[in-house]
């Protein structure tokens, strides 16, 4: 049975150290590479395709785009795909500057909802309706594209679904005498006992900010359900609703617990997650994008990967808050610039790459796609089985804060947040910084 989703919503992005440039040869057999007469003989295109997902930590993720990249080139003799690729934060940095000077490459990554409005504001994304409704028309998961329309129109292609569970160390665990907890006040007792045996609970890298806000979006659909968090951003509710100011109490009460690593907000991305992979951490709340390291990632060793497992983030007791909500929904999307001098080769490039990365995401990058999988007719690990069937589950996905806001309003949140880990501001200048953000923002 084909894997289907009602529900969806966007995705905070992957993030990783190295970066790199052009693909390389491929000896993989992927789609056919038959060349035309009429491909040899038309005219020279390079197409500039600029990405977020470096071979450092998204080894799996790189080889099989650059495959797919390699395939297309085969059988288009006359298009070179040039590539430039850049950690996340660097990429969205470098995605800002390029845009200022109207010079973004042909085709590249985007995020959805409040990430992509400026963008499509600015004139600079090429709407995509065209290619979604030709061999794309009906592939993809219910709800995802959706996420990246604007106005009624289309302006990015989801390339992956995720949401993120609590990964957890069995091994860890059960030295420790810990069952997985199913309510908050259990997980408390967790962390409680982790740091008393001189363990390190929590696995955070905060510096890269985002991170952080996953746990305080978890506590805001804990104790006030799913509406105070999407109202207040939406602008019809407040930020300095109780249940949001609760949430910010319950972060600063973890810190209190000493439940992250020392130094977390000082941490990145790569840094804190090396905690939980090196076994110095006992959990890790983090997105399926993880997937592969835990699973089928052949540099990480096998005795790690098995003692991996996952939990839903806890309902808090009193709370209006559904175990089975999520944090989540399609991640990276493509774009097609909208003065690229060759539109068209990019948009069929375009195609292409979402319809070849659909059919092996997940078997071979061990990715959950944003079109429909399959699962009958795949071999998977356990660990995806079990969070297809939770996708599949899920009774609401809650959008990652910072890509719903608008840019601005979304970096006051990410550094409310990094104040808010590290006791820089109470709880309710937390939510009136925010009030006052979001108001700003629907101005501009």
């Amino acid at each position: 049975m084909a894997m289907t989703l009602g529900v969806v919503a966007l995705t905070g992005c992957g993030v990783s150290k190295d970066s790199g440039s052009t693909s390389e040869a491929s000896k993989s057999p992927a789609a056919s590479t038959v060349v035309s007469p009429a491909a040899s003989k038309a005219d020279k295109v390079t197409i500039n395709f600029m990405h977020s997902w470096p071979a450092g930590s998204f080894k799996q993720q790189n080889a099989v785009l650059t495959r797919i990249i390699d395939d297309y080139q085969k059988a288009n003799p006359n298009v070179t795909v040039k590539t430039e690729v850049l950690e996340n934060e660097q990429y969205k940095s470098k995605l800002k500057v390029l845009s200022a000077s109207n010079q973004l490459p042909d085709v590249g990554f985007t995020f959805a909802a409040g990430f992509l409005e400026p963008y499509v504001k600015g004139d600079l994304f090429e709407p995509l309706d065209d290619v979604l409704n030709n061999k794309l028309k009906d592939k993809f998961v219910s709800g995802t594209t959706e996420a990246y329309a604007v106005n009624g129109k289309t302006y990015g292609l989801p390339v992956e679904l995720n949401i993120v569970p609590v990964y957890y160390n069995k091994a860890i665990f059960a030295k420790n005498n810990l069952q997985v907890p199913k309510s908050y006040d259990e997980f408390l007792n967790v962390v409680k006992t982790l740091s008393n045996n001189n363990v390190v609970p929590i696995a955070l890298g905060n510096k890269d900010r985002w991170t952080g806000s996953l746990w305080y979006m978890y506590m805001a659909n804990r104790v006030g359900g799913n509406d105070p968090l999407k109202k207040a951003i939406a602008r019809t509710g407040s930020f300095e609703e109780p249940s949001l100011i609760q949430a910010a109490k319950d972060v600063q009460g973890l810190v209190d617990l000493n439940a992250f690593n020392k130094g977390f907000n000082g941490l990145s991305y790569d840094e804190g997650k090396s905690e939980f992979m090196n076994g110095k951490a006992a959990m890790y709340l983090m997105g399926t994008w993880e997937l592969p390291s835990f699973t089928t990632n052949p540099d990480v060793p096998k005795e790690f990967k098995d003692n991996v497992g996952f939990f839903k983030f806890p309902a808090v007791n009193g709370g209006k808050g559904d175990i089975n909500s999520w944090v989540g929904g399609p991640g990276a999307g493509l774009f097609v610039a909208k003065n690229s001098t060759v539109k068209a080769e990019a948009k069929k490039f375009v195609e292409y790459f979402v319809d070849q990365w659909g059919k092996v995401a997940v078997t071979e990058a061990g990715v959950i796609p944003a079109t429909k999988v399959d699962t009958g007719t795949v071999k998977l690990p356990q660990l995806y089985i079990d969070l297809l069937n939770e996708l599949n589950n899920a009774s609401n996905i809650t959008l990652f804060a910072d890509v719903q806001m608008k840019p601005s309003a979304a970096e006051t949140h990410l550094n409310m947040i990094q104040a808010l880990f590290g006791k820089a501001v109470s709880p309710e200048e937390f939510a009136k910084k925010h009030e006052e953000a979001l108001d700003k923002a629907a101005k501009e």
